[in-house]
Formats: structure tokens, sequence, C-alpha cells
């Protein structure tokens, strides 16, 4: 069924006496190099936006234009938090992924009084919360965290590949795409790879399994560009 992204979540908390809400989201969950990226957003109350969306939804070209939408907004108070490769292989990436939105949030200007946090509960999470599962599909607080956390990542990515072209990095951006796999096969891993990632490790095992489920009748559609990958 289809959900209009809007302020449901955020009106209930309002009518309970609750002023300030951030949306959080984060970005790279799923690479295989590089951070994972968080953002945290707090909106105005008569916020309007008619192209905002999950940003996995939207072309390159649309994120950026909302990205400075967002940015440029000076009712919008918004903060991201970045962890590098090297810590994701050292506390694990849902670990990783849960301390960048503590730093993004950690960031805001203004603390907030609830947190919309896409997916599952965060704990512990220094404010109180309600996680949404697709949140980014539904909550504009989180949809505009999706956003700047995408963009920003996007463009570290890219100037990662200026230090290493080889790997191709502002066209997958990290994800294990083929084009990033058989580069990985041809050059092994660079500084920012995630080593703790089994297909970083084995990337031409990865490869022919991400062509097996290419060619499956059966495949299923994914949210992001490239394979699901577990930690070793």
């Amino acid at each position: 069924m289809y959900r209009r992204c809007g302020f449901r979540y955020e009106k209930k908390l309002r009518a309970i006496g609750v002023a300030r809400i951030a949306g959080i989201d984060e970005a790279g969950r799923g690479a295989l190099a590089g951070p994972v990226v968080a953002a945290a957003v707090v909106l105005p109350e008569k916020f309007r936006h008619r192209r905002l969306n999950d940003s996995k939804q939207l072309a390159p070209e649309l994120r950026e234009e909302i990205y400075v939408d967002l940015t440029s907004n000076s009712q919008i108070t918004w903060a991201v938090g970045v962890v590098d490769s090297i810590e994701i292989d050292r506390i694990n990436i849902l670990r990783a992924s849960h301390r960048a939105m503590r730093f993004a949030v950690g960031a805001l200007l203004e603390q907030p009084h609830h947190v919309l946090i896409d997916g599952l509960p965060v704990v512990p999470f220094p404010f109180a919360q309600t996680a949404i599962v697709d949140g980014d599909c539904i909550s504009l607080s989180i949809a505009a965290a999706s956003v700047i956390a995408k963009v920003t990542r996007d463009r570290m990515m890219r100037d990662f590949c200026a230090h290493f072209p080889e790997y191709c990095f502002s066209q997958h951006k990290g994800y294990g795409t083929e084009l990033h796999l058989l580069k990985l096969h041809e050059f092994g891993p660079c500084p920012i790879h995630r080593r703790s990632f089994e297909p970083v490790a084995q990337p031409l095992l990865a490869l022919e399994g991400l062509i097996a489920a290419a060619t499956s009748p059966s495949r299923g559609t994914r949210r992001e560009a490239g394979v699901s990958i577990p930690a070793a």
C-alpha cells in the first residue's frame, strides 16, 4: 500500500506537547568501503517540500537539489555524524551506524525532545525515540535526514575516488556492484575498504554470487544498489 511521506508521527508528538523533533537516518551501512554517515534533521512545523522523499527513491540530481534546499534553509537545524571504515571494522557495522546517529544528534545546535529513527530502535540512545520501519518513506523528518546523509556520503566517496581512482568509487559509492567487485578482485582492498566484510576478502566469490542472483528469475527487489553484505 502506498503511503505518502508526511508529518503524521510528528503531529502525534506535537499533540502531546513535544516541540522539537529530529528525524535520523544513515547512509552507507551496506557498502564495502568508506564511512557510514548519519544525519539528524529538525524541520519547522510548517515545513513543505513537494519533492522530498526517501533518498533512495530520488534521482542523484534531484537529491543534490533537495540537499541544497534543506541545508540552505535557515529554519532547518541539521547535523551529520561520520564513523570511518577502521571503526566499522573494530566495532561492527550495526554499532558503527548507531554511533554515527548519536554523533549526528549530539551535534545539533539545539537538542531535540524526541527523535524519529529509520528502522529499528537504537539502544542505548540519549533521547526518547520512535523507531519507524521504512520511516524514510513515511516521515518527512526522516526523509530529510536520509537525503542529507546520502548526499554527504556520496560527496565523500567522490573525494575518495580522487585518491583511489582505480576503484571507481564515484560510480558505485563503495557498494558491492559488479564493477566494484571486479576492481576489488584486480587491485585488492585499499585503506577505506571494510576488511571485516567477507566480500572484501573474497571479491571473486561475491562477484559470482552477485551474477547468480542477477540471473535468478526469483530474485527480489533491493532498496540499495549492490548486495546484502554480512560482516565476517
